[in-house]
């Protein structure tokens, strides 16, 4: 053999005596770095589902409640139909958030049933993120606002016999 061949097989053989050491290794690197990369995103697209069903949810419910306020008989029937219209469409997209409801009515502000008025309804709600126990004392906001309305005209008919 020539001294430059020799010189090549020392080498091969010390190759192949450090790849037989790492045997196994890329198996566990891919599982470790497949891991750390698979978890957040997953976490991330959890997250973005539950934001876009809240968004959904509320939207809707900005919009029914809106339309059985305008077709209830008085302003608490009003009221109390919105409320359950809010409840209805939250459970349907099973959206668990603390929100608030609020009423505000064009032209008159004391007659919301007038014909031809106007009537907003606007909601408010926060969707805790997924996940996250609420014992946790960190001074990031834990959940993620989400506000949606929708304004219905009185029937010019309302009242009439």
């Amino acid at each position: 053999m020539r001294p430059s061949s020799r010189a090549a097989e020392a080498l091969r053989a010390r190759v192949r005596r450090a790849s037989a050491a790492e045997v196994g290794s890329a198996s566990i690197e891919f599982l470790v770095a497949g891991l750390l990369l698979l978890v957040p995103i997953v976490y991330l697209v959890v997250l973005v589902a539950t934001v876009q069903s809240a968004a959904l949810a509320t939207e809707g419910a900005a919009r029914q409640a809106a339309r059985v306020f305008v077709q209830a008989p008085s302003v608490g029937d009003g009221e109390a139909a919105a409320v359950r219209a809010l409840e209805l469409a939250l459970a349907d997209h099973g959206v668990t958030a603390e929100t608030s409801i609020a009423v505000t009515c064009r032209p008159e502000p004391t007659e919301c049933l007038a014909r031809r008025g106007w009537v907003t309804v606007s909601i408010e709600a926060s969707v805790p993120l997924p996940l996250v126990p609420s014992i946790l004392d960190v001074t990031a906001p834990l959940a993620v606002p989400i506000e949606a309305s929708a304004t219905q005209q009185v029937s010019r008919f309302r009242g009439a016999p």
